[in-house]
């Protein structure tokens, strides 16, 4: 009997697996279906949040609404017999090809996150950026974080900079008066003498 009970043990697993297969497959169908409606509804602005907030629900929500409904057709798949290995190996290289193509996106994406959590400004504040990668210093009012990019109101323009540049610039306020640091004209800080004028050489022998 015991031999008989072990013969029996994997067919009646292979039984249960087959049984609840389709609960599965409607589960991630709900689900789908629930994230599809969130992302809809936060880009619509239906959520009293704030609209950072927002295109992270709905970003986030998609994402899941695609993980849901591709895990909805290997499971379906899989009650008619079909082999789906194939299906999810290219599914697979196919992420992977799209996040080396995206990792730009990607980056300006956590880049924002951190900008959310660590709040180095708000929207409204009057502050300094200072990185190469924006050509300088740059003065303005930030009028809003988005998932991607800061918009900057400088010089009666608005100006959208990817996130991941802000977060590698120096951000503080704008000196009162709009002063700015002392920097000569040839680009080097404290250095006397500019375009036009000679730098003082070494004293010569007495």
């Amino acid at each position: 009997m015991q031999n008989g009970r072990q013969v029996d043990l994997p067919a009646r697993v292979e039984r249960v697996r087959r049984k609840t297969r389709p609960w599965k497959s409607i589960i991630a169908l709900l689900l789908a279906i629930a994230a599809a409606v969130i992302s809809r509804q936060a880009r619509h602005g239906a959520f009293t949040t704030s609209d950072l907030t927002s295109q992270l629900i709905a970003y986030g929500t998609a994402v899941l609404f695609l993980v849901f409904a591709f895990t909805t057709l290997v499971i379906t798949l899989l009650l008619f017999g079909v082999d789906v290995s194939q299906l999810v190996l290219g599914g697979a290289i196919t992420t992977v090809f799209l996040s080396i193509a995206a990792q730009q996106a990607l980056g300006n994406v956590f880049a924002g996150l951190v900008l959310v959590f660590a709040r180095p400004f708000k929207v409204g504040d009057e502050v300094r950026l200072q990185a190469g990668a924006l050509g300088g210093t740059l003065d303005g009012i930030v009028t809003d974080i988005g998932i991607t990019y800061v918009r900057f109101s400088t010089d009666g323009r608005v100006m959208s900079i990817p996130n991941s540049q802000v977060l590698n610039a120096v951000v503080g306020p704008v000196p009162p008066g709009g002063e700015d640091s002392a920097v000569a004209e040839d680009g080097r800080s404290g250095t006397p003498g500019g375009p036009g004028k000679p730098q003082p050489g070494p004293p010569g022998p007495a």
